[in-house]
């Protein structure tokens, strides 16, 4: 790999995925492309995540400059509104963002001769999933304006794919674990924040929807093995679970273990919720038999240490962290308070002086 573009790169998911490229393809260059909504949203990191990229561009992927896809190898399109409370308050933006802008840039993509192209899918395209655990070849149910635009990306990505252009579609079970830029509107994630914070759990649901679940690092590690996928190893487009399948537990068993890993943590459950209707439990053995030295490396207990240690020592204190500046959907909705972002989540003119194309050498 000579040149790769990461779409979304200053999110949750993008620092991890940059240092995973960056070690596996020391030499190669590395352009990031983001908005910058949550460029600032830094959680103890030792130092500026895009510092291991050759170069960082500004600008949003509706706007997506065509020329910047020459000579490259690989991209990696992370980009989205990435979340169902954020797909809820912005719906026709998440389209817009999460599959017209996504398909437009694949096709740019193969229109330049880039070889491989990586989606980072989702598996809560599966939505109410029933008691068997969901293959690549189930019904597809998505509940929720995010997963829906998983599902139309993966329907017209999916002609593009031939010969020359290599597309794989990572259908990641939900994100957990520490980041740069840690997210805390992730169910683990918010569930050992509230243990540190205060001492309690707050269940949403009655707790029994199944989630899988996968670590931030190790959804890295499946885009590197994405990125250099053979095509015969799923053929020119391919649609597959990423996760393990030890990591789907209820979301009380969930918070059973945070409790556990909290001594004095109490669990509060809301039996009186109308049903959770997102869930599933995934099967992600074709994973494990295409990408057998990628597989998930984290464990459970592990990683509920991991975000205790990091909130710990980011003295983290808030019991009201749910409407802080570590839930996404909050940070937009400083920005459009602020009048720095407009309705549809464009930067206001006011905002910035000028585009903002930047390099980190």
């Amino acid at each position: 790999m000579n040149r790769i573009l990461i779409t979304g790169n200053m999110g949750y998911v993008g620092p991890g995925v940059v240092r995973q490229l960056r070690q596996r393809f020391p030499q190669a260059e590395l352009i990031g492309y983001d908005t910058g909504f949550f460029a600032h949203c830094l959680t103890g990191a030792s130092r500026l995540p895009e510092t291991r990229l050759n170069r960082q561009i500004f600008g949003d992927v509706r706007r997506f400059p065509a020329d910047l896809l020459q000579g490259v190898d690989a991209v990696v399109h992370l980009s989205a509104i990435s979340n169902d409370p954020m797909g809820k308050a912005f719906e026709e933006v998440t389209l817009a963002v999460n599959y017209r802008a996504g398909i437009e840039i694949a096709r740019q993509a193969k229109a330049a001769g880039v070889r491989a192209f990586v989606f980072a899918s989702s598996c809560s395209m599966y939505g109410a999933g029933g008691e068997g655990a969901k293959t690549e070849a189930s019904t597809l149910n998505p509940l929720t304006a995010y997963a829906r635009s998983k599902v139309l990306s993966e329907q017209d990505l999916a002609p593009l794919a031939d010969d020359t252009f290599r597309v794989t579609c990572l259908r990641f079970a939900t994100a957990c674990g520490w980041s740069d830029r840690l997210r805390l509107d992730l169910v683990l994630n918010d569930f050992v924040a509230g243990a540190v914070a205060g001492g309690r759990i707050s269940i949403l649901s009655d707790g029994t929807p199944w989630r899988p679940l996968i670590h931030v690092l190790d959804m890295a590690r499946a885009i590197e093995w994405a990125v250099q996928r053979p095509a015969v190893l799923g053929g020119a487009f391919l649609a597959i679970n990423a996760g393990s399948d030890e990591w789907n537990y209820q979301v009380r068993e969930l918070a059973q273990a945070v409790a556990h890993a909290l001594p004095g943590t109490t669990v509060e459950l809301n039996a009186d919720a109308p049903p959770d209707k997102r869930s599933y439990r995934v099967d992600f053995s074709l994973f494990r038999a295409l990408a057998p030295e990628h597989q998930p490396r984290h464990q459970l207990a592990d990683t509920i240490a991991e975000l205790r240690d990091g909130l710990l020592a980011m003295n983290f204190r808030d019991p009201e962290f749910r409407s802080s500046r570590l839930m996404r959907l909050r940070v937009l909705t400083e920005l459009r308070e602020s009048q720095q972002l407009t309705d549809t989540l464009y930067w206001a003119p006011a905002a910035v002086a000028a585009p903002v194309p930047a390099e980190v050498v």
